[in-house]
């Protein structure tokens, strides 16, 4: 009997153990990925909520109204075609087409979910149609159509798709986060369904691309963290390519620079130098600098989804390494990500996360959600990020970023041309990575252009334009 008695209590308290191990996880799923299950298809309340509520409206920072509903609960987007094509792929549109928008995302505020038990009562009582939260971007709807334009109407991105990202890198709001192609959501979908270039597809969070030499901004942070000598250490850059494992790695149009300085390589771009940087570090050091940024940790954002960015782990030989030092090999991120990069660098080593959400408020003016900051990570010290802007100076004001450069503003940032393939074809990425050093405009910007060729010529004059704009230049 007393051997029966200590299994029933043995299994009661593997049983309450199971039950609090369950619930826990439920609180930790639900506050992880709440927005995620929101805004799933497979979502039934999400879906009965659509008959009976009226959503709530998408404005941006400075109060533009970008998607409001009519007392159906049909969604229209009242700014002028340029606006809503810029922003279609934040805000989202009615069939939901473009993954992971604000309309579906924040679809708990949006339709009604938050609401209060009182505020129910109130809607039955006077029987009207319960309506959603009102939602406020951090977005600057103005700014993203600017870049939108600058995408279409500078000689070396016309035409071309790609993404752009703006941050304040002191707090992680992201003011711009455009994706090209666009297309306008109250236009007709089957061309856009047809377009070669996948307009529907979200460059900004969803292209994980080489990013060629703006991760050199890691590789440099990494070696002059394990590199003894490695300010005063001299690259050889006699002939312009290395052969490594009967394979060679090269500048671009095999331009040579001699024997070289990390901080001149950088300025230059010298893959030939940042592969011998590679291999002098090591592939271990390489990669741990790499994921202290970011690199192969699953991005949980609270306010958007965005892809995994890698650094490789397997098939490891001298020569991937050394092509993962210039941001090649399997390397990967997407223009996020590498804002982010550049937002450390210029928040003393300091990553944010990104913020989408400024505010969001009841249908009678209570304010449910303020926008709050969060850090990321500490992706390297002050000192170090200190170091590396004052390479990233050079680059934009006597190396390959001229481009970017705006009078009466110190600009740091990095260009980057990544070798891919589209449909099988070969084909060279354009990338700007870069911020403002000034309080006032703590910002940071990602251009990336695809088959731009070259960062300097393809994506700085956009990260010059958007510079100005944010500084009124």
């Amino acid at each position: 009997m007393k051997q029966q008695r200590f299994r029933f209590r043995v299994m009661a308290f593997l049983l309450i153990a199971l039950l609090l191990l369950a619930g826990g996880y439920g609180v930790y799923s639900v506050s992880t990925y709440g927005s995620r299950w929101f805004g799933s298809s497979y979502n039934t309340r999400y879906r009965a909520a659509k008959k009976t509520v009226i959503p709530g409206d998408i404005l941006d920072r400075n109060g533009v109204v970008l998607a409001t509903a009519d007392e159906e609960g049909k969604r229209t987007y009242p700014t002028g075609w340029h606006t809503r094509s810029a922003m279609v792929h934040v805000v989202g549109d009615q069939d939901g087409n473009v993954s992971n928008t604000v309309d579906s995302f924040q679809a708990s505020y949006l339709w009604g979910f938050e609401t209060t038990l009182e505020e129910r009562i109130e809607a039955l009582r006077t029987g009207e149609k319960r309506r959603g939260d009102n939602v406020t971007l951090t977005v600057d709807s103005t700014l993203q159509t600017n870049i939108a334009a600058a995408f279409a109407n500078l000689e070396n991105s016309k035409g071309k798709a790609g993404a752009a990202v703006v941050m304040n890198y002191k707090t992680g709001e992201v003011l711009a986060l455009l994706s090209v192609p666009t297309f306008d959501p109250l236009g007709s979908m089957d061309a856009v369904k047809d377009d070669p270039q996948h307009p529907f597809w979200n460059r900004a969070v969803q292209s994980v691309q080489a990013p060629g030499s703006t991760f050199k901004i890691i590789t440099a942070v990494s070696t002059l963290q394990n590199l003894a000598d490695a300010e005063t250490h001299l690259f050889d850059c006699s002939t312009g390519a290395t052969m490594i494992m009967d394979q060679i790695i090269r500048d671009y149009g095999y331009e040579h620079h001699g024997m070289i300085t990390l901080e001149k390589a950088f300025q230059v771009s010298c893959n030939n130098s940042f592969a011998q940087a590679a291999l002098l570090i090591g592939d271990k050091n390489l990669k741990k600098t790499a994921e202290a940024f970011g690199f192969n940790d699953n991005f949980l954002f609270r306010d958007l989804v965005v892809e995994n960015s890698r650094y490789p782990t397997q098939n490891r030989n001298d020569f991937e390494v050394a092509w993962s030092g210039a941001g090649q090999s399997q390397v990967a991120a997407t223009p996020l990500h590498m804002c982010m990069v550049a937002a450390a660098i210029a928040n003393d080593g300091v990553m944010m996360e990104p913020r989408l959400l400024m505010k969001v408020n009841s249908p009678a003016g209570v304010q449910r959600l303020g926008f709050t900051s969060k850090v990321y990570s500490q992706a390297c010290t002050p000192e170090l990020a200190a170091k590396v802007e004052g390479y990233m100076k050079n680059v934009v004001t006597k190396g390959t970023g001229k481009a970017a450069a705006v009078e009466g503003l110190s600009i740091a940032g990095k260009t980057g041309s990544a070798e891919g393939s589209i449909d099988g074809r070969y084909v060279t990425h354009a990338w700007f990575v870069g911020y403002i050093d000034d309080p006032a405009y703590p910002y940071a910007v990602s251009v990336f252009v695809e088959e731009g060729a070259s960062g300097g010529k393809a994506a700085a004059p956009i990260a010059h334009e958007i510079f100005g704009w944010l500084t009124g230049q």
